[in-house]
């Protein structure tokens, strides 16, 4: 009878645990883990992205949100401050919003998850 009571507590922390971790966004309305593909160079803030795929997590830095992109396979990251703006609706698709900057590179100004109900701005 000990045992079975043993396994229910263990059994019921798992539960517990898995709903925080499900509860992950805070509120946001985002997932803390993505993959995202640039077809080109692409500038992300002050940094210049190559071509390919990247996990991107969200992360909380004090107050600020803070997206990190690692591209497959390689170990370095780039951190890039962003902005969230709330969507009416859960995303039905990613995109991404670019434009030509005056030196004639892709800018990214906004990335929106499928699923997610914000939006990255930057």
């Amino acid at each position: 009878m000990r045992i079975f009571r043993i396994i229910s507590v263990v059994l019921i922390s798992l539960l517990m645990l898995s709903l925080v971790a499900s509860a992950a966004d805070k509120g946001l309305g985002i997932s803390e883990n993505r993959n995202i593909t640039f077809s080109s160079s692409v500038r992300l803030g002050n940094n210049l992205l190559q071509p390919g795929d990247y996990n991107v997590r969200h992360t909380m830095q004090g107050e600020e949100h803070i997206m990190i992109f690692r591209r497959a396979g390689a170990k370095d990251e780039v951190k890039v401050k962003c902005n969230l703006v709330k969507l009416a609706q859960k995303a039905p698709q990613t995109s991404t919003i670019i434009e030509v900057n005056s030196a004639n590179e892709r800018v990214v100004r906004e990335i929106v998850f499928r699923g997610d109900t914000a939006k990255h701005v930057f």
